[in-house]
């Protein structure tokens, strides 16, 4: 046995040349140890010095071959056999599963790098390792090879997913149905949307053109105040219309802002929507009505009258009187336009002939262009005699000459007095002294003037109201003649031409009193009030 010889190593302590104080002896010692730990190599090649780790020793000589059964079993093919080709056609096959997992190429686990300390080449092949420090008598076990773990399975991969749209199968249309189930519930839907739109444009050109219905005359009545909604929903309830919203339609696309005029309008349910637009414009034929207005009509009755008559509406006639725009009058400079009775007085009673649905501002010119035409000059010229006429009773009372000057009589005066004459005279023969009675009571009084005590202005006050009882001739009003003094703050009527004259034109008189005897029919004048009462007691 050949002597190992070991690579020279520094500082190692073991070599007896280098370390006199180590015996002689164990050089010996150490060359039965290397027989025991190192046999003799075998003859032939060195082995793997991996080998030479993995294989125990009963296993050197044995040979590995294939397990033919098992390949079989799985499909496999020998080592020496060449491997098939992959067959492409399987790619396509309908029936294959797109979600079945593909198994992937079983993979074996790569050998772990063996862990060494400082190695020492034998020069045979073979790789020791050892720790510094020991000998080859001293060096520590070798461990025992450990049990392998078992493996773990190899993942599962799963085929991607093809994206897109899912492949639809041949002969299927909408919502998976066949196609020409499909077409048919298609067929079905634009039939019903066309039987339904045809159905909706037939009942609104029913509506529009007036188809299918009966002959009947309506009377509606439009105001200046309404709205294209206020107008639609009266041709609602009069039964013109059916549909409002398919008329406002119209409107908003056929109808000019302001054709529809305001007035009261005879119309036919057989109106088309067209016809109804036209017959309340002013483009439609404007048909004459007469109307005559008698004598001591307030403006309350006048404009209830103009209304009947379908003139214009008493609600649009009131408006327009207190706020509308009116040509310039000489009798109205001074007149607050405040009230719709504003215009009281002037309004002259007469017989007109006006057009139906006129305008306010129609209606209400055509009467105060009346009352200018009486009122003519020769009558303005009146008011100066009979300011001398009054100026002369006030300084016969003892009235001043200041008093006098504030007390002058102008147009508006001289209608309030026709106006109070027009209600309580029983003829124009009597008007002239009806009203001497009032200048006597105004201005020959006293000091201050009277109480004019006149039925008709407390009617007045009272909304027409004729049983007048004791409550009622207490009324708070301006109007009552019974709690105030001197004129009332406007006119109580519409005084005719003959009223006029007489407040112009008062008789000579010392009357203070009258009173209506029924069974003349006529009034009885009295100059003191025992006559007066004396005159009432034989009426009793």
């Amino acid at each position: 046995m050949e002597k190992k010889e070991y690579p020279e190593q520094e500082d190692s302590g073991f070599s007896p040349e280098e370390n006199p104080e180590i015996p002689a002896d164990l050089e010996a010692l150490f060359s039965e140890a290397d027989a025991v730990l190192e046999p003799e190599p075998p003859e032939g090649p060195s082995p793997d010095p991996l080998e030479h780790d993995r294989l125990t020793a009963p296993e050197l000589g044995d040979e590995i071959t294939a397990d033919e059964s098992a390949m079989a079993w799985h499909g496999m093919t020998h080592p020496s056999e060449p491997e098939p080709p992959f067959d492409l056609s399987i790619l396509d096959d309908p029936d294959l599963d797109e979600t079945e997992p593909v198994p992937d190429e079983e993979v074996l686990p790569e050998p772990a790098e063996q862990e060494t300390g400082d190695t020492a080449d034998s020069g045979d092949g073979y790789d020791i390792a050892y720790d510094d420090g020991y000998t080859d008598a001293e060096a520590p076990e070798e461990p025992l090879p450990e049990e392998p773990l078992p493996e773990e399975p190899a993942p599962v991969r799963e085929r991607p997913v093809r994206k897109g749209r899912p492949r639809r199968k041949k002969g299927e249309g909408l919502f998976g149905l066949p196609h020409i189930l499909s077409t048919a519930v298609w067929l079905c839907i634009v039939l019903a949307i066309g039987v339904t739109l045809g159905r909706m444009l037939w009942v609104c050109a029913a509506d529009v053109l007036a188809f299918g219905r009966t002959d009947r005359s309506v009377t509606i009545t439009i105001y200046q105040s309404d709205t294209i909604d206020d107008i639609t929903e009266k041709l609602h309830r009069a039964g013109l219309i059916k549909y409002p919203s398919l008329f406002k339609l119209y409107a908003s696309l056929a109808v000019d802002e302001g054709e529809i005029q305001p007035g009261i309008w005879d119309l036919n349910t057989l109106y088309d929507y067209h016809a109804l637009v036209n017959m309340m414009s002013a483009s439609s034929t404007r048909e004459v009505v007469k109307v005559t207005i008698p004598e001591g009509y307030t403006c309350r009755q006048i404009f209830d009258l103009l209304e009947e008559n379908k003139v214009a509406t008493a609600i649009d006639l009131k408006s327009y009187a207190s706020d509308g725009e009116l040509s310039e009058y000489w009798f109205l400079d001074g007149v607050e336009r405040s009230s719709g009775y504003c215009l009281e007085g002037f309004l002259f009673p007469d017989t007109y002939e006006f057009y139906k649905n006129s305008t306010p501002r129609e209606a209400l010119e055509k009467m105060l262009d009346n009352f200018e035409v009486k009122f003519s000059e020769e009558l303005q010229g009146q008011i100066v005699s009979l300011n001398a006429h009054i100026s002369d009773m006030m300084r016969g009372d003892g009235r001043s000459e200041e008093y006098i000057a504030e007390h002058q009589f102008d147009v508006h005066d001289v209608v309030i007095v026709a106006s109070m004459i027009e209600k309580e005279t029983a003829g124009n023969d009597e008007s002239p002294t009806i009203a001497s009675v009032i200048y006597n009571r105004l201005f020959r009084w006293g000091s201050t003037p009277a109480y004019l005590n006149i039925d008709a202005s407390v009617i007045y006050a009272l909304d027409g109201k004729t049983d007048l009882t004791a409550e009622d001739l207490k009324v708070d009003s301006p109007y009552n003649t019974y709690t105030h003094t001197g004129l009332t703050p406007g006119a109580i009527s519409n005084p005719g031409l003959a009223s006029i004259k007489a407040a112009l034109n008062p008789a000579a008189s010392d009357y203070y009193f009258y009173v209506l005897d029924p069974a003349q029919g006529v009034h009885h004048f009295s100059t003191t009030y025992e006559e007066h009462e004396a005159f009432i007691a034989t009426l009793e």
